[in-house]
């Protein structure tokens, strides 16, 4: 069976959390519950890397406005780590050209991760930091169980990670307005910190 419904479901959850999925994916090769999953995220200085950006992954997803400059960071990173874990799944299988996994993986760990930059913009409008805490657990619960679903049932996998693709976009869309909302806050903090570094201390 080819192998691009495995590449789409990890370029989804790259979006989300790219650290997660390498560091599952290799625990899992590493383990033996599969041989879909290269040499290369098997290494244990992979996997460590892995593991300790998790961990400060999981930590700074969930404070308030840190979160949304942890996005930003990873704007790129995200997008990149999908479109290699694509091609190394896609070079492992042999099933379709490695240039093309990247390219399916990248563009959807992309969309993915706009979806979830957009709607932590409109949370973080909120002045509770609940919200924050509840919806990185819920990302990173979602990442882990859709990558371990993936594994075993990867077409399965797949329309399900289409489908919160499609949802996330059409909620993220319904937050514009909260997300414009974030940034004029954001500019207007920055502008008054601004004015204050001008006019400077009292004499």
């Amino acid at each position: 069976m080819s192998v691009l419904p495995l590449i789409f479901t990890s370029g989804w959850a790259s979006g989300i959390n790219a650290y997660a999925v390498v560091l599952l994916f290799g625990v899992f090769g590493a383990t033996g519950l599969t041989d879909e999953v290269p040499e290369a995220l098997q290494r244990p200085d992979v996997l460590i890397a892995a593991g300790v950006l998790f961990l400060c992954e999981a930590v700074a997803d969930k404070i308030p406005y840190v979160d949304s400059l942890w996005d930003s960071v990873h704007t790129v990173i995200r997008p990149v780590s999908g479109a290699v874990v694509g091609a190394l799944l896609a070079g492992q299988s042999g099933s379709v050209p490695e240039l093309a996994a990247g390219a399916v993986g990248g563009s959807t760990a992309l969309v993915s991760h706009l979806v979830k930059a957009g709607t932590r913009m409109a949370i973080n409008t909120s002045p509770e930091p609940f919200s924050n805490v509840i919806m990185s657990t819920t990302e990173d619960l979602g990442v882990a169980g859709i990558i371990t679903f993936a594994i075993f049932h990867p077409v399965g996998a797949a329309v399900v990670a289409g489908t919160l693709l499609v949802l996330g976009t059409v909620t993220a869309l319904f937050l514009v307005s909260r997300i414009r909302a974030f940034l004029r806050r954001r500019a207007q903090r920055r502008a008054e910190r601004r004015a204050g570094q001008a006019v400077g201390p009292p004499v």
